[in-house]
């Protein structure tokens, strides 16, 4: 194995606050276990790895365990927890597809949040006489499933309610319908490599004198290998020697399996990233992961294991490659901006401007600025979108940016 260590800065920001008692001791928990895997696999863990059980591991990572993950209580606030403008915009898009579909149509979400998404979604699909025969909701976190049953069991009224269940893997069965996902590849436990040599090593973690994780690499496997010469031949040149991101080769797989028996349908990704061509760029010479806690974002991924989330941008152009090759054509791809205003958030800001004081308007005005303007979420997240024997074209007419890929 060849060892390419350097101790990881552990500078956090003079604001972040720090946690209580109870919440270090679960993370000590949690660091300890991990510790014990690292040394039972000969003192080396891939990151991935350490990113998998940080965010997963059962009672103890970050999605597994109780604490608040979403709005101003929790580390970070996501889209639909701002309030509806934001589901009922994508709603517009999804009902076309629901009703091109039938009936039996399905509607998988891959993991809930809060059951913010869900609710106004539904609500709106009633709407727009577009309701899914089955909503479902592919949730790994046992306490989120609780929080989201019970938020949509006050919401919803009960015929509608009852379409909704909670599943442990995607359907196994042959469906129509149309696969769901804000925020959920970014989370994905990435592989990270460095380009030492001419050669391409996997990025592990490691123990220095003292026990602390710090950072370690060895020669990476072939499928990574093969992931990252194949991202070079699209860039057009090796990345240089010491350059360090991350990719994921698994990520054809992973659409493969929430797609499933999908026979007709589409599939709507929302998150934040690049293009390839921009998320390798020279200067981003150690990649795009970071941590999120209580909206402070940083780098020390190593820092309080389960109680912050790990996070890598999306490189779209993988994304466009892996829907693609599980046999869908891609219907579009622009910013999160350009998707919502196509859409038609304008029109439903102004009936909901028309329900409520001025008080709430302002906060409807506000919710706009945060989910539109370049400055806030309107350019960092994209939209990407995959059809099958569906047109969902129409949605992505304003702002096309498939030439970027």
């Amino acid at each position: 194995m060849l060892c390419i260590v350097t101790a990881i800065d552990r500078a956090m920001h003079s604001s972040l606050p720090l946690p209580d008692s109870d919440a270090l001791a679960h993370s000590d928990q949690l660091s300890e276990a991990l510790r014990a895997e690292i040394l039972a696999n000969g003192g080396v863990m891939p990151f991935s790895r350490f990113m998998e059980l940080s965010l997963y591991a059962p009672g103890w990572g970050y999605y597994s365990a109780g604490a608040s993950k979403f709005g101003p209580a929790g580390d970070f606030t996501t889209a639909p927890e701002m309030g509806p403008l934001f589901t009922a915009t994508l709603a517009n898009a999804v009902a076309p597809v629901m009703q091109q579909l039938g009936p039996q149509a399905r509607f998988l979400e891959l993991g809930g949040g809060s059951g913010a998404f869900a609710e106004i979604m539904l609500k709106r699909l009633l709407e727009l006489d577009a309701l899914p025969e089955r909503y479902a909701i592919l949730e790994p976190s046992a306490d989120l499933r609780e929080r989201q049953r019970e938020r949509l069991e006050k919401a919803l009224i009960p015929p509608v309610f009852a379409l909704v269940e909670w599943l442990d893997r995607p359907f196994d069965d042959d469906w129509d319908g149309m696969v769901f996902a804000n925020e959920v590849i970014d989370a994905l436990p990435t592989p990270r490599f460095l380009a030492k040599d001419g050669m391409v090593h996997e990025e592990t973690v490691e123990l220095d004198a003292e026990g602390a994780f710090m950072r370690g690499a060895q020669p990476a496997d072939a499928l990574l290998s093969a992931a990252v010469r194949h991202v070079e031949r699209y860039l057009g040149q090796p990345f240089a020697d010491g350059y360090r991101s991350e990719l994921l080769p698994q990520l054809p797989y992973w659409i493969q399996a929430v797609a499933g028996g999908l026979k007709r349908g589409a599939m709507l990704f929302v998150d934040y990233g690049y293009p390839r061509h921009e998320y390798y760029q020279p200067e981003r010479d150690d990649g795009t992961v970071r941590a999120f806690y209580r909206h402070h974002v940083h780098n020390d991924v190593y820092k309080w294991p389960g109680l912050q989330d790990i996070t890598a941008s999306v490189d779209f152009t993988a994304l466009a490659e892996a829907g693609t090759g599980a046999g869908f054509e891609l219907a579009g791809y622009c910013t999160q901006s350009s998707f919502l205003l196509g859409n038609g958030l304008d029109r439903l800001l102004a009936l909901a401007e028309e329900r409520t004081d001025e008080v709430g308007k302002l906060r409807l005005r506000d919710q706009v600025k945060k989910l539109t303007l370049p400055t806030e979420m309107g350019e960092r997240f994209q939209v990407m979108g995959f059809q099958r024997d569906v047109s969902m074209d129409a949605s992505f007419l304003l702002g096309d940016l498939t030439w970027r890929l």
